[in-house]
């Protein structure tokens, strides 16, 4: 049975559009700037939403782009697989779905953690014509304990919270260097209120039931990494415990066009702690790979995806 996602709190935005993902699963995105301008796809880390994008979203539309975010499958607004599937197959499914629905043109991808490794798979193997690729604190090499952290969180609480009070100072022992929420009503994108009464994260269950298998991962990743050939840029957290420097250069090795950004008052969600700085960077890189006007640096090519065998499919790392 496919356990229920809860109602959603008065105060939560609705999201500006709606797709068709893989296997009929409805993807709920929002957007920014001019249709007409360069697409730039923006894929939240997992726990995450949309929203985590919203203020990087505004600098880049203002820019002159047309930037979309949206909910991963089995977050925020965007339906639950019914069979539990949150591999990175299904992510690059939807991913390509979205694609289509906002017009088939070839798109920036713009990935944190688990979105940047939905990002780096579709590149990597030939899935889709990406223009540029920003990977945001993620790498195929990661450090196991910085996962832990994050599993730990979302793991948390699993009968759910008794008030957003409970909510609020959960994610403040998590983030202790963001101040916290003054108005609770904030939160109401975070949780559902689900029908035992009791707040609970806005993403499947399912989405943590599964074995996180590292090395597999890093391998699958790497290979993808070798296969780069488009403008690459790297942000790290500079105080991130997810991505270590020794993981961005081995990164670099296996992609050596690829740039790279440290920014260094950010940890694992570097938009979120610093969207200003991150902000800049992206545009930056943008301005010179991918101009509003003007064709991008990177020419087009014949997507020809390969294809894993089965059993390969790995559920990334939040």
């Amino acid at each position: 049975m496919v356990p229920k996602a809860g109602k959603r709190l008065p105060g939560t935005p609705d999201p500006m559009h709606t797709w068709m993902g893989a296997e009929g699963i409805r993807i709920a995105g929002d957007a920014w700037g001019d249709l007409n301008g360069p697409l730039v796809l923006l894929l939240h880390g997992g726990g995450q939403t949309r929203h985590a994008w919203g203020g990087t979203g505004k600098l880049l539309g203002a820019a002159g782009y047309y930037a979309v975010a949206f909910d991963a499958r089995g977050h925020g607004d965007s339906e639950w697989s019914p069979d539990g599937d949150y591999g990175q197959d299904a992510m690059v499914r939807d991913l390509e779905c979205v694609i289509e629905g906002v017009g088939g043109r070839r798109p920036v991808l713009v990935g944190a953690s688990m979105g940047g490794g939905t990002s780096l798979v579709a590149v990597g193997e030939d899935h889709v014509d990406a223009s540029a690729l920003i990977l945001v604190d993620i790498v195929p090499r990661i450090e196991a304990e910085g996962v832990a952290r994050i599993t730990a969180f979302m793991e948390q609480k699993p009968d759910g919270f008794g008030s957003l009070e409970e909510v609020a100072e959960a994610i403040s022992k998590y983030q202790p260097q963001r101040k916290r929420p003054r108005r609770l009503e904030g939160l109401a994108k975070n949780v559902r209120l689900g029908p035992d009464g009791r707040y609970h994260w806005h993403w499947d269950p399912r989405f943590m039931a599964r074995p996180r298998e590292l090395e597999r991962r890093r391998e699958r990743l790497t290979a993808c990494a070798r296969r780069l050939t488009l403008p690459t840029l790297l942000v790290r957290g500079g105080t991130s415990d997810v991505v270590t420097e020794e993981g961005v250069q081995h990164f670099l090795s296996l992609c050596p066009q690829a740039e790279y950004v440290s920014v260094a008052t950010a940890g694992h969600m570097v938009a979120g702690d610093r969207n200003d700085v991150f902000g800049r960077a992206a545009i930056d890189f943008l301005a010179r790979t991918v101009p509003v006007v003007g064709p991008p640096l990177h020419a087009p090519s014949q997507v020809s995806p390969l294809r894993p065998d089965p059993g390969e499919d790995v559920t990334d790392v939040p």
